[in-house]
């Protein structure tokens, strides 16, 4: 008899460009063998441009539609992408401790758009910093992330050494905002890490954060070990974006 997918629980945002957010869960975790569900954290109002508007939804009902999920099915790992309000932060910080204790997350820090609009009040970046980062197994912060939640640090080693003081397991800190001829990302944990290099593609991506967490998470459920799933992971992504299109007036578009 074959094997059921394992099962990732996705906390995303909806974008209706079908770049970033829950499409880009499902797609990623689907071609890589597992299957999605998903509990839609935000509505956004945004093209392959910018973000134009954040509409989270209301703690209540996100928390209902969760736990029925969560009651439902074998939720093997949890992906956490765009959160969109400190409310909807606290109430993952809820389900992790309470209804999915144990179970590994990997956590994306969607604090900006591909525009560069802000994602993210310092409320927000609080219940992260504070709730959520005690509670993730893997977080896959770019540079002004990982700035950002470790408190303005600059260098990359220090940013990491804070995420992980605040007891996140550990961080792979992606490269590409730096000007570096290769993305070069690095992996830290425990007393240990390890870098990998990518050849620096020519355009900018809509959801290339998404799809790299998503197919983390992927190679966890499937038992990969961390090093294992990240380059598993770096790899699905590099060709996704590689492969991309300019569907829109914007940022490429992952074909994943």
């Amino acid at each position: 008899m074959t094997q059921p997918p394992p099962v990732v629980l996705c906390f995303s945002g909806h974008d209706p460009s079908g770049g970033a957010g829950v499409q880009a869960d499902i797609e990623t975790l689907a071609r890589l063998g597992c299957h999605a569900c998903t509990v839609v954290t935000a509505l956004t109002a945004q093209d392959t441009r910018n973000v134009h508007r954040v509409l989270p939804q209301q703690r209540e009902d996100f928390l209902q539609q969760a736990r029925l999920v969560i009651a439902d099915l074998p939720v093997k790992v949890v992906k956490i992408g765009l959160l969109g309000a400190a409310e909807i932060a606290l109430a993952v910080a809820d389900l992790l401790t309470d209804e999915l204790a144990g179970v590994p997350v990997v956590l994306d820090p969607v604090l900006a758009a591909g525009g560069g609009r802000p994602l993210a009040r310092a409320d927000l970046l609080e219940a992260i910093r504070q709730r959520l980062l005690p509670l993730t197994f893997v977080a896959t912060p770019n540079i002004p992330e990982a700035r950002s939640l470790a408190g303005g640090v600059d260098a990359l080693d220090d940013c990491a050494a804070a995420w992980l003081a605040q007891g996140c397991r550990h961080v792979l800190i992606t490269g590409t905002h730096s000007d570096s001829g290769d993305v070069l990302n690095r992996l830290y944990g425990a007393g240990e890490s390890r870098s990998w290099a990518w050849p620096r593609l020519p355009h900018e991506y809509h959801g290339s954060g998404c799809t790299l967490a998503a197919a983390l998470a992927a190679g966890l459920a499937h038992g990969l070990t961390i090093e294992a799933a990240c380059q598993q992971a770096q790899a699905f992504t590099w060709d996704a974006l590689a492969s991309g299109l300019a569907l829109g007036q914007g940022q490429w578009l992952p074909r994943r």
